[in-house]
């Protein structure tokens, strides 16, 4: 008989220092009830997590784990993947540590399509470090450094996302668990790069975008009903679309994983790939080194 699991079998003794009433408290539980869902043993988990508040979560998952340095989180992970294809890789870290010192790793993960998930916590400040603004702080946010206001436009890491050619991206609020474990389970489903945003609001430092603001200034795509999550150009007008922040999954496709292209697997040898998805140029390159 199979183990069922449950998401206490993902938790560990270690306490948590994180704030009370912090979002992160939300992700982590989203992401052990994720795990449990969809079966997985935490010796089959490798979990990295980079620098800031967000950072420390890796320390709250029972599964194999690294806690990173600053903006480092996505090639430790990359490299975990590429040495052992057989774990479940997922990497957390906050809007700092992806989108400001890791930004360069987070575009090249994305272009490179190693299957794992990354969850990015956005809390739209720096709480680590008393609440400076971050790179996804609004313009105008008042905070220590910049108490006139925040002289630097926010960062769209989605949109950049996409632009890179990201093949699975989502946008999850930490308080509602249901969908947000939903979600979670989709990007590790997913055959590919898996990016989740989650706005996770910081209770101590951000006293503009709290929950309640959040609430009031959220919309869900799959609302509508007709939204088409293989539309590009929709994904990127509604990322892009100035007012309230859109949440769900706005954008997903297949094509082959980094594993894949560089190792080959059981199910996908490097011989078998279906190349003109990838580049039409590449077949005439293959030839010439032939």
């Amino acid at each position: 008989m199979a183990t069922v699991l449950s998401p206490k079998d993902f938790a560990t003794a270690t306490p948590s220092w994180w704030c009370a009433g912090c979002g992160d408290f939300g992700v982590l539980a989203s992401l052990k009830q994720a795990c449990a869902d969809l079966a997985l043993k935490p010796k089959d988990v490798a979990f990295i997590s980079g620098i800031g508040c967000s950072g420390k979560i890796s320390g709250y998952l029972h599964s194999y784990a690294f806690h990173g340095v600053h903006g480092r989180a996505l090639p430790t992970a990359t490299a975990v993947k590429l040495a052992n294809t057989d774990l479940t890789v997922i990497v957390a870290g906050g809007d700092g540590d992806g989108y400001a010192i890791g930004a360069g790793h987070f575009l090249h993960a994305v272009r490179r399509n190693p299957n794992m998930t990354y969850i990015v916590m956005d809390n739209q400040t720096y709480g680590l470090t008393k609440g400076q603004s971050s790179p996804t702080s609004a313009l105008g946010f008042k905070a220590g450094p910049h108490p006139d206001g925040n002289p630097d436009a926010p960062i769209n890491g989605l949109a950049i996302a996409l632009a890179a050619g990201g093949t699975f991206v989502a946008r999850g609020f930490s308080s509602e668990p249901k969908a947000m474990t939903e979600m979670i389970k989709e990007a590790v489903r997913h055959p590919g790069f898996a990016v989740v945003e989650v706005i996770s609001p910081c209770v101590t430092f951000n006293k503009v975008n709290t929950y309640k603001w959040f609430k009031e200034n959220v919309y869900h795509v799959g609302e509508a009903g007709d939204y088409d999550v293989h539309d590009r150009n929709k994904a990127f007008s509604t990322l892009a679309e100035p007012g309230k922040i859109p949440l769900g999954i706005f954008y997903r496709e297949l094509r082959p994983t980094l594993e894949a292209l560089t190792l080959g697997t059981a199910h996908e040898p490097i011989n078998s790939l279906p190349i003109e998805t990838v580049d039409p140029r590449l077949p005439a390159l293959q030839d010439a080194y032939a």
